[in-house]
């Protein structure tokens, strides 16, 4: 009998210790997948971070998204950001604005929506564009029949160049604001104005 009871403790022991052995092991797989899925969701930073501007103009809420590329000692206008070409005025996906409230811009009245704020750079004047598509990669779909308005401005050369390009909403009263954007050694602004 006594023997019975010998084999019966020794085979609940070994079950017990397997069974501890099995439950660190589970623990040890579980430690070693939430590292790894805490490593795998570190993504290297972007080289052009997604950034936004915002501001309220009166009642209305100008809200501008886009990526941010680095000068990075490059040369960037007429260089890395041709002159002439339609820009998505950012990188990666187009910069995109929207307005809570109607607003005129150039003398053209734009519903409250997201749009695509494109530009043409050049060296003595750029265009600024609302384009209604806000969502496109780059100015790959880039159709300038769907073009609200096409505005000319003068760029401003700035003393101190700006690493990353850079956007703001000012504004300047209840009813009137400016988009600013600003990249190496250029700033170029254009107005907004409730409707």
């Amino acid at each position: 009998m006594k023997y019975i009871y010998a084999i019966i403790l020794a085979m609940v022991l070994t079950a017990c210790s397997t069974s501890g052995e099995k439950q660190t092991d589970e623990k040890a797989d579980e430690m070693d997948h939430s590292t790894h899925m805490a490593e795998s969701k570190e993504q290297p930073k972007s080289k052009s971070p997604m950034q936004t501007a915002m501001a309220n103009v009166g009642k209305n809420h100008v809200h501008i998204e886009y990526h941010s590329p680095s000068k990075r000692g490059r040369q960037i206008f007429g260089g890395l950001v041709a002159y002439g070409e339609v820009w998505v005025t950012g990188a990666h996906n187009a910069t995109s604005i929207r307005f809570s409230k109607d607003v005129e811009i150039g003398g053209v009245k734009i519903p409250e929506g997201k749009y695509a704020l494109f530009t043409i750079p050049g060296e003595n004047e750029w265009t600024v564009i609302i384009n209604k598509n806000w969502d496109q990669h780059l100015v790959d779909e880039y159709n300038e029949d769907e073009d609200l308005v096409r505005l000319t401005v003068t760029p401003k050369i700035l003393e101190e160049p700006v690493e990353s390009l850079t956007y703001e909403v000012i504004a300047e009263d209840d009813n009137t604001g400016a988009v600013v954007i600003s990249w190496d050694d250029v700033r170029v602004s254009f107005t907004i104005q409730n409707a």
